[in-house]
């Protein structure tokens, strides 16, 4: 009979042998079923976004408190890393401060046809109706490594070529009937999972056929997850979710897609969404992806982290509700087993160290730093001329007049009408984005209007001035 202590030390290596394997890939010859990483074995609660907030603008967690959405965008990583590479690159964005990674089930690009890096396919004959448990084993070990490293996933079920053809691979495999089956799928399997469900995939909804494909899929997540979690879309360039389904209760808040240049006046959009009478919140989910040929031209230069950081504070000042970035080597993982997409022209692990994904991490710190559910879009704040392109100057406030933040996208000087504002005093700092630093200007009266000068000016040196009233006790600095 095996004494007492020898049991003990026994269970204790069989319970190290079961967590290792489920870490350990599927072989895809001897179809071994893996364990999955169970809540109970992660210790702690990642956040993610699971309520809208009673104003209708922002985001909260399950505990209702504020969850600020700083996406990046993955759409290929359940197809092309394996587990090593995927850990690096969650590593990594986890520790710049991201929140949700956007990443897609059904990639774009031979998502059905190539298989994953254990040999996998997701379907069975390309039926949304026969999911292969084998994939969707190694989604599930990506899905608990975010969850462990306290990344939430904005998981799209499919890329929109699947549904509507109008450009791409496809082939169009759903309809409205293995769509509902396909979600119920999907939501019963990450029913407990730090997820949001983003529909749509950057093609139009353009006929009732199309409509109905997309209400069966979300239909049928919430059937799999008793409606645990929250929903949205991704549209293709130029548009919005609310374009389709604004009125739709599935719809919880609304996606733009504002597109990869310079100088993208995503303001105006994230203005245009925020003002419809259906109050939701919004964010700009495929801005200007970084290291991506202007126009999708790399005659006209590539995006750099200047225009990365303006469509961040622009949108957000906007009224947005948070903000995704997006690297154009790291969305589709660049590597010499693939062909570039778009001109795109730097390895994956080294575009991972851009210095717009590092930068993201200063404007969350900032919005961050503020009671930002009662923030405010306030145009009206600036007695001059707010400017258009690289010269636009954007503010917000709270609701209460409390703070201010004021975005100079080049270092231009402008004048503000203190009135808007609440308090005797009023303390000044300026905050730079490329650094997360901030520098005090002083303290002053609160009354009528005053001029401020950015400590530096041009292309390239975008500012913001932080007003708070003095007897608040709001951070000097707002972390980095």
């Amino acid at each position: 009979m095996t004494s007492f202590p020898f049991r003990i030390i026994w269970f204790a290596l069989a319970l190290q042998t079961a967590t290792l394997s489920a870490e350990e890939p599927a072989d895809a010859k001897l179809n071994i079923r893996l364990p999955n990483v169970r809540r109970a074995e992660i210790p702690h609660e990642t956040a993610y976004p699971a309520k809208v907030c009673d104003n209708g603008r922002y985001l909260l967690d399950r505990g209702g408190k504020p969850f600020f959405w700083l996406g990046d965008t993955a759409w290929e990583l359940f197809h092309r890393l394996n587990r090593e590479e995927a850990e690096e690159y969650l590593k990594d964005r986890a520790g710049k401060k991201f929140t949700v990674i956007q990443a897609v089930v059904l990639a774009e690009f031979a998502g059905l046809t190539e298989p994953n890096r254990y040999g996998h396919l997701p379907l069975e004959n390309n039926d949304p109706a026969k999911p292969v448990e084998a994939y969707f084993r190694d989604v599930d070990w990506i899905v608990n490594k975010a969850d462990e490293l306290g990344l939430a996933i904005g998981m799209l079920p499919t890329w929109g070529d699947k549904w509507n053809k109008k450009w791409g691979e496809g082939p169009e495999i759903f309809t409205a009937e293995n769509a509902a089956i396909y979600g119920e799928f999907l939501g019963k399997r990450y029913r407990e999972k730090p997820i949001v469900w983003i529909l749509g995939g950057d093609r139009p909804v353009e006929n009732d056929r199309q409509r109905a494909i997309l209400r069966a899929l979300a239909e049928g997540l919430k059937k799999g997850d008793g409606g645990r979690h929250l929903m949205t879309l991704h549209p293709p360039g130029g548009r919005s979710s609310s374009d389709w389904f604004q009125d739709e209760k599935w719809l919880a808040f609304n996606m733009l897609q504002t597109g990869h240049g310079y100088n993208h006046d995503n303001y105006k959009r994230i203005a245009r969404v925020y003002s419809l009478q259906s109050i939701k919140p919004c964010l700009d989910a495929e801005p200007s992806y970084e290291d991506h040929p202007a126009e999708f031209n790399a005659k006209n230069g590539y995006v750099n982290d200047y225009e990365v950081r303006k469509a961040a504070y622009w949108a957000l000042f906007a009224g947005a509700c948070g903000h995704t970035y997006g690297c154009h080597d790291i969305w589709q993982f660049l590597d010499p087993a693939h062909k570039p997409v778009t001109a795109a022209r730097t390895p994956w692990r080294k575009a991972l160290q851009l210095p717009g994904a590092k930068q993201m991490q200063y404007v969350r710190a900032l919005i961050e730093s503020r009671p930002f559910l009662s923030r405010i879009p306030d145009q009206s704040l600036l007695a001059s001329d707010a400017g258009k392109g690289t010269d636009r100057v954007q503010a917000t406030r709270g609701d209460d007049g409390s703070y201010a933040f004021v975005y100079s996208a080049s270092g231009k000087p402008f004048t503000l009408d203190l009135e808007k504002l609440s308090g005797k005093e009023m303390r000044s700092t300026w905050f730079d984005p490329r650094t997360g630093k901030t520098a005090s200007i002083g303290t002053f009266a609160r009354r009528g209007k005053r001029a401020f000068k950015p400590p530096s000016n041009g292309g390239g040196n975008d500012w913001v001035l932080i007003l708070d009233d003095a007897a608040r006790d709001y951070p000097l600095a707002v972390g980095r």
